[in-house]
């Protein structure tokens, strides 16, 4: 669904491009470091228990995922569940 005019659209992308590469970049950061806090949040409400290695075997699985085939999923995973983590 899309319910913004595209003159306001336009708009929009003016203003974004018009801030320098690094500024875009950082807007960028800023929003992936948020949507992590929100998945690591609703992955702890679902499971208050778990462990920091579980939340980021979650974690990679809901952002990267399907960047990678099965078996080089697994060997991530298994690396991520044996790394010590504190």
């Amino acid at each position: 669904m899309n319910d913004t005019s595209l003159h306001i659209e336009e708009q929009y992308n003016q203003m974004l491009m018009s801030r320098s590469g690094e500024e875009r970049l950082k807007m960028g950061c800023s929003m992936h470091a948020a949507a992590k806090k929100m998945v690591r949040a609703s992955l702890l409400y679902k499971n208050p228990q778990a462990t920091e290695n579980s939340i980021q075997q979650e974690l990679f699985l809901r952002f990267y995922a399907n960047d990678f085939d099965p078996d080089t999923q697994k060997k991530i995973l298994q690396a991520i569940e044996t790394y010590p983590i504190s």
